[in-house]
């Protein structure tokens, strides 16, 4: 198995025991066993209907069900890529809204921390 994206790559869970939840205001956190929120991501929007899939691309992705026509995203793994590009990844600048992609080594096959080239 090819890891292609850590949520917390500073602190990440070693084990299966993380836990994904989208809580109602629609932010995605990842908790360990002991209930402590390790990362998660506030959303400008609040969606009335959050699921996550996970798309054949690789792609993680919140949507709003209530919302499924509209093709847009309230939040996607391939906006925050790690170490491996995959086809439909974007990499540079997105001029308009000033967000960066770029890849990010990892320190060693074991560490998911940022290594030395980025």
């Amino acid at each position: 198995m090819t890891v292609v994206w850590v949520a917390n790559r500073l602190n990440p869970i070693n084990d299966s025991s993380g836990v994904l939840t989208i809580k109602k205001t629609s932010e995605l956190q990842l908790l360990t066993k002991d209930v402590a929120a390790v990362w998660s991501v506030n959303l400008t929007r609040v969606a009335r209907n959050p699921t996550l899939q996970l798309l054949n691309s690789g792609n993680l992705v919140l949507i709003d069900l209530s919302d499924a026509n509209s093709g847009t995203y309230l939040w996607q793994s391939f906006d925050y890529p790690s170490d491996i590009l995959l086809l439909g990844m974007k990499m540079g600048w997105d001029l308009r809204t000033g967000h960066e992609w770029h890849l990010t080594a990892w320190k060693n096959s074991d560490d998911p921390s940022h290594g030395d080239f980025s």
